[in-house]
């Protein structure tokens, strides 16, 4: 499956239009991560943990619009676009969006 951000992929034109595909990640954030992160903010540095979910909640994802994308017939998704917002009491559910074109190439 080829995912590309961009409108088209390069030297391969679509052939078929298959349609809209999104896929959802949320995941809570963990009270000793959260701990962590304040004190890696207070002191400086990169809040790791914090970037860990993000990038399993971005995998997740694009893995779940790839998938549909596939049962679709789809050998590739286009103009796919990431959205991350923080839900919840206090913003302590993350969430992720992925939205992209499923196309045949």
């Amino acid at each position: 499956m080829i995912l590309a951000t961009t409108p088209e992929i390069a030297g391969k034109p679509a052939q078929e239009y298959l349609g809209v595909v999104a896929g959802e990640a949320i995941v809570g954030a963990n009270l000793f991560r959260d701990l962590f992160a304040s004190v890696r903010d207070i002191v400086g540095g990169r809040a790791g943990a914090y970037e860990e979910v993000l990038r399993d909640a971005r995998e997740t994802a694009l893995r779940e619009i790839a998938e549909e994308a596939e049962r679709r017939g789809a050998n590739a998704i286009v103009g796919i676009s990431l959205d991350y917002e923080a839900i919840g009491s206090g913003g302590s559910i993350l969430m992720v969006t992925a939205v992209g074109t499923a196309i045949r190439v």
